[in-house]
């Protein structure tokens, strides 16, 4: 059940807050290097003389890199706060990348080392982000709201993130252009990290465990949900290149593409305009069977003007069941392992994503461009059983564990200090 969120509750609520506008601005551009990583890449390699098998293979190492990186770097942001992980790591992820600019590609295992260091060090901001709303919004549905602001405002960054980087290249060069993205990226962490919201920031206690935040039943029925979310996600991209050559027109792919995101931009919106009732796990199935319903009328590939409208479809239910599954990692996930949580599923989303290009581009050659489509409306359906079938671990948060304010938190009103705890109460 939903209602409409009074005028006050809305967007602009959120980015009023204290801290709240510069928390969100600082983390998207802190996340810019990543975002436009693959594409950088590619336009770096190519720059140089190099093959797109050599630009594939950095990027491939590159994700794996980022994929070990996030949830080892998120488990430390836990112990050990936000500043003293994310700007470090920031820096350390813009001096791989430099070295690769810096160095070409002449050498490969100096290529590949800088990349993964570059994977590897990506700053958990997207995480930490997650982490530092229930301090600086208070209240639960501002704070779910503002996952929902969050999902929407990641649409909007892989749309102009692409659109940047290709500015800076006709401007100057590749190099240059991953020098300056990599550069932004430390600034806008360091403008995360230097805010009192992120220097106050303290996870809760936690229990000294091995797994972490995979302890939790529930947070790993998630994760095995939506790696066939990003798995979907990352077929249809590949399919989306098919269905433009045979068109005949590759300027299709970037109507589809961006077509995708204002659907996501669109649901985001809506979903984040009304204030929702009962449990998010069982939301979340609707949602996620929504989107797989939506995936598969793509196997029809229609004419370019109606497949553009049918991604637009597509993309409706991605922003709100990422909006939802944020709320359902903030129940689930152990005390202490927030941050660690949001990385893992940033992480299994990503590998999802890369694995479901992997499997779409066999399907296309195989049984044609439809084909690849059927791989993102199959991995759809397939998360939505994973979340079905998991539905009494899901519907059951860890109670005591659940983090949604999991930390302690520490906020300073000009001199004096206030420290507050609090949990979610659903």
């Amino acid at each position: 059940m939903a209602t409409e969120a009074p005028a006050h509750g809305g967007y602009l609520d959120i980015l009023r807050a204290p801290h709240a506008a510069r928390l969100l601005a600082g983390t998207l551009v802190g996340r810019l290097p990543n975002g436009t990583g693959p594409i950088a890449l590619t336009l770096f390699v190519r720059d140089q003389g190099g093959s797109y098998t050599l630009a594939g293979g950095l990027i491939a190492a590159y994700g794996v890199a980022t994929a070990v990186g996030q949830p080892l770097l998120g488990r430390a942001v836990d112990l050990k706060g936000q500043p003293r992980v994310q700007l470090p790591a920031a820096v350390l992820s813009a001096l791989g990348m430099a070295l690769l600019a810096l160095t070409g590609i002449g050498h490969l295992a100096l290529a590949y080392v800088a990349v993964v260091l570059a994977g590897l060090f990506t700053p958990p901001l997207e995480g930490g982000l997650r982490a530092l709303w229930p301090s600086v919004l208070g209240r639960e549905d501002r704070v779910h709201r503002a996952y929902a602001l969050d999902a929407v405002a990641q649409e909007v960054m892989f749309t102009v993130g692409p659109l940047l980087l290709t500015l800076l290249v006709s401007l100057w060069s590749p190099a240059a252009a991953l020098l300056v993205i990599n550069l932004l990226g430390v600034l806008g962490a360091l403008a995360v990290v230097l805010s009192e919201p992120s220097r106050a920031w303290r996870s809760a206690s936690r229990e000294a465990h091995w797994l972490g935040a995979l302890r939790s039943p529930g947070l790993l029925a998630l994760l095995g949900s939506f790696f066939f979310v990003g798995l979907a996600l990352g077929s249809i991209t590949v399919a989306a290149v098919a269905y433009a050559d045979d068109r005949g027109t590759p300027s299709v792919y970037g109507w589809l593409m961006a077509a995708l995101g204002l659907g996501a931009l669109l649901g985001g919106v809506v979903y984040g305009a009304r204030q929702w009732s009962g449990a998010p796990e069982r939301r979340l199935r609707v949602l996620v069977l929504l989107l797989a319903v939506c995936y598969l009328p793509l196997v029809l590939t229609p004419g370019p003007v109606a497949m553009t409208g049918l991604s637009v479809l597509a993309g409706v239910f991605l922003a709100p069941a990422l909006a939802c599954a944020f709320i359902v990692v903030d129940r689930h996930a152990p005390r202490g392992t927030v941050t660690e949580a949001f990385s893992w599923l940033v992480t299994t989303f990503g590998v999802g994503s890369a694995l479901g290009s992997a499997a779409a581009g066999p399907a296309v050659e195989l049984a044609g461009t439809a084909t690849g489509f059927a791989v993102a409306g199959a991995g759809g359906l397939v998360a939505f059983l994973v979340l079905l079938a998991t539905g009494r671990v899901l519907d059951a948060p860890t109670g005591s564990d659940t983090p949604a304010a999991d930390a302690r938190h520490a906020v300073g009103t000009g001199a004096a200090t206030a420290v507050h705890s609090e949990k979610n109460t659903h």
